[in-house]
């Protein structure tokens, strides 16, 4: 354990929030997520929601405030209906940590599991809402 930081976080998190640099992205992937097919490193958060991680995590990452979109959803496919208290969730989330970060951003799916190919890491949580997945872009770590 450490102070200040959240006991969700693991070492193996840590590691790689600590090792990103700025642009990178890391995936905070729903329990559906095809995560092991999509890239090479991937972390295990089992029994998290993408919300609580997001509370761990943004403390401690800055959001790319030089893109016009820092933080992305996948899509729904054509027939499929959101539910909207996902993203209401996570904006709430982002709003208590970075509120100036722009809208979420909404991603096709084979464009998501493109970018999730070229992401630094994909984090497997225990997340079951359906479309449930996001990326967050790493920005330029403020100097205390």
């Amino acid at each position: 354990m450490l102070i200040g930081i959240s006991a969700l976080l693991s070492p193996d998190l840590l590691n790689v929030l600590y090792r990103m640099g700025h642009g990178d992205e890391i995936v905070l992937a729903d329990a559906h997520f095809p995560g092991e097919s999509c890239n090479n490193r991937v972390i295990r958060a089992d029994g998290l929601g993408v919300g609580e991680l997001l509370d761990a995590i943004l403390p401690l990452f800055a959001l790319d405030a030089y893109v016009e979109d820092p933080v992305a959803m996948m899509e729904p496919v054509p027939g499929d209906e959101l539910d909207p208290s996902v993203e209401e969730r996570y904006r709430a989330a982002i709003d208590r940590h970075w509120p100036a970060t722009p809208e979420i951003v909404r991603v096709e799916r084979f464009a998501f599991y493109e970018r999730a190919k070229q992401a630094f890491a994909v984090v497997m949580t225990g997340e079951t809402a359906k479309y449930g997945n996001v990326i967050l872009k790493k920005g330029v770590t403020p100097v205390a």
